[in-house]
């Protein structure tokens, strides 16, 4: 058995996006969330992904699973791999335009009903804290007096999530693992015997896919790990040659250098190689946003290095 990479966008859509996964979707939510009892999720609709307005350096801006619960309330869940410029922005902004857009001009604003934006990353957001799962609410800033829960914001850092087959303990370990390691599964394991989670793995199950599903679901899966090796081979390559190029820096020059000023020129010339490595994979300010490079030395770089 074979099944899709369900941190691909196309693949998470196909296993909680479509009208006959309502129930897999009610599961997941209720083990993400830790609802139980009164605040159980016991019915959802599932709805089409709207788009939202182009942000800088980005390409994909909707949503991939929106669903608004039986209480009224909204949930958008968003499977992120590339941690690309504007994406903690974009999180914020389809939250809020999920609030703002439940009234009509003249409506009272007590029609309101809470947004969650559920985001899990196959990325470290908060280097801050060891925990995989956080949670963001509107607080005064000394007293942490909550303001409302009209919005949440609901962060997973899948690469925190690092639990083995043989230690997870409940429904919400097993959801996780799912997500986290389904493309690399060539079996049902006993231990996601849950019915829905063996539903979900039957909906990720390549030999249930047209040809055209297939296609599309590998090129796409191809795309993103093209662009996070491509970063991940810039930052390395930029890491090694700039400290080498530190050193014969000083050497060529004959400057006699304090051990702060090595290491400044090393840095300089690492940001300047990883600067290099991404000119034909981003724009300039994302390059600038990344390396800590200003908009000036990046234009430069583009004129010493295109094509004559």
């Amino acid at each position: 058995m074979k099944f899709l990479d369900v941190k691909t966008d196309y693949a998470f859509k196909r296993v909680f996006g479509a009208t006959e996964s309502v129930p897999l979707l009610i599961s997941f939510l209720n083990a993400i969330l830790d609802y139980t009892g009164d605040q159980e999720i016991v019915d959802l609709t599932i709805i089409d992904p709207y788009l939202a307005p182009k942000l800088e350096g980005m390409k994909d801006t909707y949503v991939d699973v929106r669903a608004q619960l039986a209480n009224g309330s909204s949930v958008i869940i968003e499977m992120q791999v590339l941690n690309v410029k504007g994406f903690e922005q974009r999180v914020l902004y389809n939250a809020a335009k999920e609030f703002s857009n439940q009234l009509q001009t003249g409506e009272d604003y007590r029609l309101l009903n809470p947004v969650i934006a559920l985001t899990l990353t196959d990325f470290i957001m908060f280097d801050e804290f060891e925990k995989y799962q956080s949670n963001f609410v509107l607080r005064e800033k000394e007293t942490l007096t909550q303001y409302s829960d009209d919005i949440e914001l609901v962060f997973i850092e899948l690469p925190k999530f690092t639990k083995t087959e043989q230690e997870l303990v409940d429904i919400k370990d097993k959801w996780l693992y799912f997500i986290r390691h389904a493309g690399k599964l060539n079996c049902i394991p006993s231990t996601l015997a849950e019915p829905c989670i063996q539903d979900a793995l039957f909906r990720a199950n390549e030999a249930g896919m047209s040809r055209e599903e297939l296609e599309l679901q590998h090129r796409r899966h191809d795309f993103i790990w093209l662009q996070q090796g491509s970063l991940e081979l810039a930052e390395a390559k930029g890491v090694e040659k700039g400290k080498q190029e530190g050193i014969e820096l000083g050497k060529q020059e004959g400057i006699e250098l304090g051990k702060q000023e090595g290491i400044e020129i090393g840095k300089q010339a690492e940001k300047l190689e990883i600067a290099r490595n991404l000119l034909d994979v981003l724009d300039d300010a994302t390059i600038a946003s990344k390396t800590g490079l200003n908009m000036m030395q990046i234009t430069q770089l583009r004129t010493d290095f295109s094509p004559s």
